[in-house]
């Protein structure tokens, strides 16, 4: 058996690091991090103790071309502090966005989709406020 201990990190396949980077960091505010010197270009960002790398791969067979929102795809979910602080902070940034905060996951849900169409969900317990 693997003794699992806990995530590390998630990859997500992007275009455009520059454009990821407006998204990612200036937009959504993830704290970037320091990448080792690969090959190819990519961004990481320290998400409490996990990280989110992105890698700029055109030809990967994870990327969408649709900016529609789907909660049933993959996609990367993140506890967050407040669900209306983060719905504020979406509205105030102009990033589109479906809620569901009466999911019968048990949890408040914000989807979101970066400019690659990866899907990400911010949530909330229920009770939360």
């Amino acid at each position: 058996m693997i003794k699992m201990k806990s995530l590390h990190h998630v990859s997500l396949a992007i275009t455009d690091v520059e454009q990821s980077k407006q998204f990612y960091k200036e937009k959504l505010g993830f704290l970037e991090i320091e990448r080792p010197p690969f090959d190819f270009p990519g961004l990481w960002f320290q998400i409490g103790n996990q990280q989110l790398h992105l890698i700029e791969y055109d030809l990967a067979k994870t990327l969408r071309h649709s900016g529609k929102i789907d909660t049933r795809d993959g996609h990367l979910a993140i506890r967050v502090a407040s669900y209306s602080e983060a719905v504020q902070h979406l509205t105030d940034n102009q990033i589109a966005f479906l809620e569901k905060p009466n999911s019968k996951s048990g949890f408040k849900q914000i989807f979101v989709s970066d400019p690659d169409g990866n899907i990400i969900e911010f949530n909330v317990e229920q009770k939360q406020p």
